[in-house]
């Protein structure tokens, strides 16, 4: 199975959805709220972010070496073989 990373917003509807999606589909992932980390790992994702050249918005989702920026459940299912 791949490995799914998230950045997310605890309060982001496209985040919820994000997470609601891997869980339907029983997908493992771990994810961290941005809003809600400490000042070190913020700045740790904001460099993950621009590492993989895409800036800071959410959700980000990291599907093995994949980024994808924003909800596209489309897009999750094609980098899983769903």
């Amino acid at each position: 199975m791949k490995k799914v990373v998230m950045y997310t917003l605890s309060t982001c509807p496209w985040c919820m959805r994000a997470k609601k999606f891997f869980r339907e589909h029983e997908v493992p992932f771990e994810y961290t709220d941005y809003d809600k980390a400490d000042a070190k790992t913020k700045e740790a994702i904001k460099e993950d972010c621009l590492a993989h050249g895409a800036e800071m918005s959410f959700p980000f989702v990291k599907i093995d070496d994949e980024v994808v920026v924003g909800y596209n459940p489309d897009k999750y299912a094609t980098l899983l073989d769903l």
